[in-house]
Formats: structure tokens, sequence, C-alpha cells
């Protein structure tokens, strides 16, 4: 999918910069072509600031979203999830990032979380990037915990884990 809609900007690398910024922070795309988080608007400029576009490069991505039906929905219909991530040194809490080898394989949430269980692990929050949205996509969890070694080389051990970092 994220292809398909890159595709729809393959002429225009700012354009495609705005899109992916959109899809990265979960931002909507209102009636009046309004970049918004829920109900708060956010200010084209400071988009255009974000990822050194002119303003005028977020108002005509807004327009081609609002002028095709594919894009619409999707950028009418996209969230911002909350994410426990960057609150972990905050709230001392420890989070788990696994890189896989095939991010397509069925059953790496629940194999990662069910060996994070076996091994009495509380999980806060879990979030896998989408395969589709992003180059590396990665499975991270939050814990209200150190984890022991002997989960870590449990989860090292299982045959789809590329990587593992723990912050």
């Amino acid at each position: 999918m994220f292809d398909e809609i890159m595709e729809k900007f393959e002429g225009s690398p700012s354009q495609q910069a705005v899109i992916r910024l959109l899809l990265e922070r979960g931002f909507s795309v209102n009636d009046e072509g309004r970049v918004v988080s829920g109900g708060i608007e956010i200010p084209n400029t400071g988009i255009a600031r974000e990822i050194d576009v002119d303003r005028r490069v977020v108002d005509s991505t807004t327009d081609v979203i609002l002028e095709d039906a594919e894009l619409r929905r999707i950028f009418q219909n996209i969230s911002q999830v909350p994410s426990l991530m960057d609150l972990a040194p905050v709230l001392d809490l420890t989070v788990l990032s696994i890189a896989v080898s095939d991010p397509e394989q069925k059953g790496v949430v629940a194999t990662v979380t069910g060996t994070l269980a076996d091994s009495d692990i509380s999980i806060r929050q879990t979030i896998s990037e989408d395969p589709e949205f992003t180059d590396e996509p990665r499975l991270y969890i939050v814990t209200d915990e150190d984890l022991p070694g002997k989960a870590i080389t449990k989860l090292r051990n299982l045959e789809f884990v590329r990587k593992i970092e723990i912050q």
C-alpha cells in the first residue's frame, strides 16, 4: 500500500516527503484540506519547516489527497497511537526493539509476546511497524522491568529474529 501511495506522487519528491510525514506521525487531512491530529490543526508552515519544503507543497499535497478517493479515505481515517517508548526513560520502563528477517512472517508478535510471558515479563505496550509503511519494520515491546538474560537469549534464538536492541 505504501508503494502505491508514493507512486501517486512519484513526480514530486517534496510531496512524497509530506506524505511520509503524515503517515509516520498519524496525521489526518480534514475536509478543508487542513492537516490535523484529532481535532487539532497542524499549521502547514510547521509541517513544511519540519521536512524543509515550501508551505505550498503541503497545500498541493492535501489538495491531491482530497481529489483522490482512495487517498482521501486513507488520510481522513488515519490516527495516531500514543507511544510509551519516548517516555520509557522517564517512567523507568524498558523498550525492546526486534528486527526480523522476514516482516511478512506470521506469528512474530505472538511468539515474542509468548516468550516474554513464559519468562513472567509483563508487557505494557507493543508497537509493530507495518512493513507496508517502512523499509525496515520493527516490533517494539515496552515492559515495566528489565529483561532477564534467559529471556533475551530465548528471543535471540528465535529463527526469525535478526537483531535485538534494549533501551
